[in-house]
């Protein structure tokens, strides 16, 4: 069989390339590609339906990033032994790219379309994600299925100062900001990451660098299309149309839409007068069949967009009757439960999240057996979001993508403001469970996680907010609206969703998607300064809470004590089979965790009161303890010898007790001086070359006097 096979090469400038290659594998797709930056490979695929399923108004995009552990040269874990469902690591590759490709299809395009990207070989450096994005856009471009595209996505990461592209993985550790960038040769569409307090000027800088490398991506796919010769697109028609009907629509519900819009009305009331006049008109309409009535709904949704807009940019009026700069009433709470080791109640308008803080040892941890990214994890965060937050019936059925991305993003913002690790010793867990919701409820999780780790006693840096911001743009792009604190209804009619979040040094983390092209950096630079705005009121409300980190934990918190021994000590800490360290957790009720690092071993004790600990440590330093000469013991005797004793100064240390070291009278014969098992205090004498010890009990011992007799002098 003969093969076409296409190759392009991205210059990153610096050395090093990135190869696209279409028509060697997976031929029977739409479009498939393979990327390869040095020994990391992604192979990516893209199927689209040539039909819409009837009824449908939306896109029906599916993408699938999945790791397979042969790339790293590695067996799944678990009792199958093979690729199980996306670990929340994929979860949130696969978003990233969603995103991305997500605003670049038409808008009238509704065909079942499913994009796969699979990671099948890995370089240890190279990060995989970052190239995700172009690989899937790659596919797309190489296939006939309609796309606006192409686009991509680039890591770009702030190292010594120095903006660079794509970091390795050890690069990465160093680096005091790190945000994925995605977007098309004209605009940047989604933006993803975290940073160490950094102003808005140096996130809009990052964002230009990646734009430039992202360009050079983006030409290098329009070539390869037109090498494949896929520069002409599928032809389609997914929707139907009634012109009559949506201008009969728009003439009789678009002033009772404004009208509603404008009145500042709760979100329940106005979600009720909306459905109210859509389905009083489509009740004139008298018999219609399902096109009809399905085309009339989607015109009426079309009304409330243009209305709601409008409102925004003619008058500069909000659904809630706020001002574009103005914040939501906010009230806060810590320690409303009184069970747990940290909790808070946050509350901006109509969304609240009740979030606690667990504090664990380090048995604790989570452990992350992915086949690129593998360890332990000691700082977790977890965002529930049930149906009654919106009123809604919706089965629990454990969480979602976009719970796993909002916690996600909570979980990058406090984690930048955490104390160092020598400084917190504990495994720490945030679950933040949403009561409601009306817009911004990952941002609420951040000001809730903030008030709950301070009121857990957890040391901080500092307090940390967040806002989600929105845009309004008419359709010239000449007129504009920058929105903080957005409500649900201005997310989903907005042109932008751009969370930041911050402390009163700098931006630690943000994440934005955009729904329309040509944001250009003026207005993006102007939403920062609006949200910086936003984010510092928010402090200021959450400091009339709790402004600082509680002197101490709360009594009830478990306590963790962390000391150090040396390295050939660990072996007899934890003893044959794990039977000391066993046997000394069941006897104190401490959990006792043991790890080499640095040459040395770092023990960790675990428990709910001070005794506890004591015990544990006492019996750990005992074992690990050094036997050193001049010092006294009180030891054990272990066996008697014709020439003396055996006696255990430490758990595992003998030294000898010679019979001329027993007293400072002569003893003859060991027959009765001691017993097995009888306590005596020695001190030790002697270390000699081969290690025995030589151990003293009569220098512990008062010396006896002399009593010698003197010589009479003779009488006269």
């Amino acid at each position: 069989m003969s093969y076409n096979v296409i190759k392009k090469t991205i210059d990153l400038g610096d050395g090093r390339t990135i190869e696209i290659e279409t028509g060697k594998l997976a031929k029977q797709a739409d479009g498939s590609v393979v990327i390869k930056m040095g020994d990391t490979m992604l192979l990516a695929t893209v199927v689209s339906s040539k039909d819409a399923k009837e009824g449908v108004d939306f896109l029906p995009l599916s993408v699938d990033y999945q790791e397979k552990y042969a790339a790293t040269g590695r067996i799944p874990g678990g009792f199958l032994r093979r690729e199980a469902r996306l670990s929340d690591y994929e979860v949130l590759i696969s978003r990233l790219v969603d995103r991305a490709l997500r605003p670049m299809f038409p808008e009238d395009y509704h065909a079942d379309t499913q994009v796969m990207i699979s990671l099948i070989s890995a370089d240890k450096e190279i990060m995989p994600d970052c190239l995700a994005g172009l690989a899937a856009s790659a596919a797309l471009s190489v296939s006939d299925i309609p796309f606006n595209g192409p686009i991509s996505e680039v890591r770009v990461a702030k190292i010594d100062g120095q903006l660079v592209i794509n970091p390795t993985l050890s690069q990465l550790e160093h680096a005091t900001l790190e945000f994925i960038v995605a977007g098309s040769e004209h605009d940047i569409n989604m933006v993803e990451g975290e940073s160490k307090e950094i102003q808005e000027a140096e996130l809009v800088e990052a964002i230009k660098f990646a734009h430039t490398a992202i360009k050079l991506q983006c030409l290098a796919q329009k070539e390869l299309t037109v090498e494949v010769g896929k520069t002409v697109k599928r032809v389609y028609s997914h929707e139907h149309s009634n012109e009559d009907l949506k201008k009969a629509i728009y003439a009789a519900t678009y002033d009772q839409v404004y009208a509603i819009a404008s009145s500042a009305s709760g979100k329940d009331e106005r979600s009720a007068k909306f459905k109210e006049v859509r389905d009083t008109y489509i009740a004139t309409l008298g018999e219609i069949d399902d096109v009809t009535k399905f085309l009339a709904k989607k015109y009426y949704h079309d009304v409330e967009y243009d209305a709601i807009r409008n409102l925004v940019l003619d008058e500069g009026k909000r659904l809630d009757g706020r001002k574009t700069t103005e914040i939501r009433p906010i009230w806060s709470e810590v320690s409303y439960l009184p069970s747990a080791h940290g909790s808070a109640v946050f509350t901006r308008g109509e969304t609240q999240a009740l979030t606690t803080v667990t504090l664990g040892a380090k048995d604790d941890e989570q452990m992350i057996d992915g086949a690129f990214i593998n360890g332990y994890q000691k700082f977790l965060l977890h965002y529930n979001f049930p149906g009654f937050s919106t009123g809604e019936v919706r089965p629990n059925r454990g969480a979602g993508r976009r719970e796993i991305g909002h916690g996600n993003l909570a979980m990058r913002s406090l984690k930048r403001v955490l104390p160092p690790a020598d400084e917190n010793p504990y495994t720490i867990r945030i679950v933040s469970d949403i009561l409601e919701s009306n817009g911004s409820s990952s941002m609420a999780t951040v000001c809730a996680g903030t008030l709950a780790l301070m009121d857990a006693g957890v040391k901080i840096t500092n307090p940390v907010s967040g806002i989600a911001m929105g845009l309004i743009t008419n359709e010239m792009g000449t007129k504009y609206a920058i929105l903080s604190d957005i409500l649900g209804d201005e997310d989903h009619l907005g042109d932008m969703d751009f969370k930041v979040t911050g402390t009163k040094n700098g931006i630690v983390a943000c994440q934005m998607d955009l729904k329309i092209n040509g944001l250009s950096y003026e207005v993006l630079t102007n939403a920062l300064d609006q949200a910086k705005e936003g984010r510092l009121h928010i402090l200021g409300e959450m400091a009339k809470t709790l402004s600082a980190p509680r002197e101490d934990y709360k009594e009830f918190a478990p306590r963790i004590v962390t000391i150090k021994i040396d390295k050939e000590f660990i072996g007899a800490v934890i003893g044959p089979g794990g039977k000391i360290i066993q046997e000394m957790q069941r006897e104190t009720g401490a959990t006792i965790s043991i790890e080499e690092k640095d040459n040395q071993g770092i023990v960790q004790i675990f428990a709910d009161d001070k005794a506890s600990i004591d015990a544990a440590v006492s019996r750990i330093r005992a074992i690990a303890s050094k036997p050193e000469v001049g010092e006294v013991y009180e030891g054990k005797v272990r066996s008697i010898m014709p020439f003396g004793a055996f006696v255990e100064i430490m758990p595992g240390k003998d030294g000898l007790l010679h019979i001329s070291e027993i007293d400072h009278k002569r003893i003859e014969t060991m027959d009765g001086v001691f017993e097995v098992g009888e306590i005596v205090k020695v001190k030790l004498i002697d270390v000699d070359k081969q290690g025995k010890l030589k151990l003293s009990r009569k220098v512990l011992l008062p010396r006896p006097e002399r009593n010698d007799q003197k010589s009479s002098e003779p009488q006269a």
